[in-house]
């Protein structure tokens, strides 16, 4: 009997966490869960930038715009500002994911590992504000939001400024955490 209880409990789990559907969790609206992760984007930056020549590749990386002009963004639907963000993330994911295959230190490899997976913990709290997903776009032309950086420090500072403005505004005017109050 006690199998029986846990196997449900398992597929309840499961359904709840099955990728595409709402999560029954109450939204992340606490700023503090944003904080960490600029934190843990501060100290790779440092890592990055404290192992200078070692840890030059060179290439360049495309990342987002960081500049936010607040009367454009204020101008802007909850949708508009999800989709520039969701790009830009998923534009950061890609240009640190690129880094895996660089044989980097072990340290510097796990400052790479967490920052692609806080960018993966990032998304599923938009997702449970109910944020729509990245959608790429389905021109080809270059996106006016991006830029171009040729540094691995340089990427992740970056990194921070997206998620100091953009991610952070997103987050702060989301209308779930607004909903209830006057």
């Amino acid at each position: 009997f006690f199998h029986l209880r846990l196997f449900a409990l398992l597929l309840m789990v499961l359904e709840w966490t099955r990728p595409g559907l709402s999560s029954p969790l109450r939204p992340i609206c606490d700023l503090r869960v944003l904080n960490h992760f600029i934190k843990e984007a501060w100290d790779a930056e440092a890592a990055m930038r404290a192992c200078q020549d070692a840890c030059n590749i060179a290439t360049n990386f495309t990342a987002p715009l960081t500049r936010v002009d607040f009367d454009d963004w204020e101008a802007m639907n909850i949708e508009e500002q999800a989709q520039e963000v969701q790009s830009g993330l998923h534009v950061l994911n890609e240009a640190i994911s690129s880094l895996q295959a660089s044989n980097q230190t072990d340290v510097l490899q796990s400052h790479i590992d967490a920052s692609i997976s806080n960018i993966a913990s990032i998304r599923q709290v938009l997702r449970s504000l109910s944020i729509p997903e990245y959608v790429p776009p389905t021109s080809g032309g270059e996106d006016k939001e991006m830029q171009k950086v040729s540094s691995i420090s340089e990427l992740f500072q970056v990194h921070i400024n997206f998620l100091r403005g953009k991610v952070h505004l997103l987050l702060a005017n989301a209308p779930v955490c607004h909903q209830g109050v006057s």
